[in-house]
C-alpha cells in the first residue's frame, strides 16, 4: 500500500506495462503497437522500448521491438524466489516418473496461469511449456480448478475481462457456461479438460492446498488425447494426483 502518492514511480509503471504488452502471439511489436496496447502515447512507448534496447532487453530492427532472453532474469529471478517450485518440484518428478506423463503447477495471475514448475515426459502441444509460460485461466483445467477457489464476483470479473476467443472446436465461449463448468468442477474437486486449449490435447487437473486449507495452486496432467479417452482420465489418474495433493498439503505452508 502506498503511503503518499509520491511513493507511487509513474515511468517505472510505464516501462512494465510496456515489458507486458509482448505475448507469445505478439512477440515482435512497432512502437504504434506497443502505444496502442499500454495506452501510453507514442513517444512515451518509444523512449521505453529504446530504454529497454539500450540495456539489453529488446531487440529492434529499425521497426520492430522483441524481447531478448535477458528478460528472463527478471521472471526468473522472481521465480527463483517464490518457495512453491522449490517444494513441489520433486513431487512433479516423482510422479511424471511413476505415470509416464508430463506433470505441472501452475498459479493464477488475474485471467492467465502461469507455469511455476513442471516435469515434462513427452512434447504434448504445439508450444513448448516450462516455468514461466502462460496461458489463459477460463479454458484450462489448472485455470478452472484455480478459478473455483475465488469468490463468485472476483471469478466473474475475471471471466468477464478474459479474452474468450474459441482456441479450438470444443472451446467453452460464452462467461455463463464457463462460470457453471466452474462451480462443477468445485463440486467434484478436480477437472477434465478435452482439447479445449489445443486439439489433440487432454489433461486433469486438482487444486493445491496449504496447511490452513487455502487454495495455493493447480496441479495437472497432459497427455496426447489419442492416449486416453477424456472418460479413463479421473479412473487412471486421479488417484495419483490426489496422493500428491494430500502429501502437499502437509508441506505447503
Amino acid at each position: 500500500m502506498l503511503n503518499k502518492p509520491t511513493d507511487f514511480i509513474a515511468s517505472l509503471a510505464k516501462g512494465l506495462s510496456v515489458i507486458e504488452a509482448f505475448r507469445a502471439e505478439t512477440p515482435r511489436l512497432a512502437i504504434t503497437d506497443v502505444a496502442a496496447a499500454t495506452g501510453l502515447d507514442r513517444a512515451t512507448a518509444r523512449r521505453c522500448l529504446l530504454t529497454l534496447h539500450e540495456l539489453g532487453y529488446a531487440d529492434y530492427d529499425g521497426k520492430f521491438f522483441q524481447l531478448t532472453p535477458r528478460i528472463l532474469r527478471l521472471g526468473m529471478g522472481a521465480l527463483a524466489a517464490l518457495p512453491l517450485p522449490q517444494i513441489v518440484q520433486p513431487w512433479l518428478d516423482q510422479l511424471s516418473e511413476q505415470i509416464g506423463q508430463s506433470t505441472s503447477v501452475c498459479i493464477l495471475d488475474d485471467t492467465d496461469i502461469v507455469y511455476v514448475a513442471r516435469a515434462a515426459q513427452k512434447r504434448v502441444m504445439s508450444i513448448g511449456l516450462m516455468p514461466g509460460s502462460r496461458l489463459p485461466a477460463h479454458c484450462t483445467s489448472m485455470g478452472r480448478v484455480l478459478l473455483g477457489s475465488l469468490p463468485e464476483e472476483e471469478m466473474m470479473d475475471i471471466l468477464n475481462r478474459s479474452d474468450l476467443s474459441p482456441r479450438t472446436a470444443f472451446s467453452l465461449t460464452d462467461p455463463k457456461d464457463i462460470a457453471e463448468r466452474i462451480v462443477q468442477v468445485t463440486a467434484r474437486g478436480y477437472e477434465i479438460n478435452d482439447q479445449e486449449v489445443e486439439i489433440g490435447l487432454r489433461s486433469i487437473a486438482v487444486p493445491l492446498f496449504n496447511a490452513h486449507g487455502k487454495v495455493v495452486a493447480a496441479l495437472n496432467i497432459g497427455l496426447a488425447a489419442t492416449q486416453k479417452s477424456s472418460q479413463d482420465l479421473a479412473t487412471d489418474y486421479l488417484p495419483a494426483l490426489l496422493k500428491v495433493q494430500a502429501g502437499l498439503k502437509r508441506v505447503l505452508a
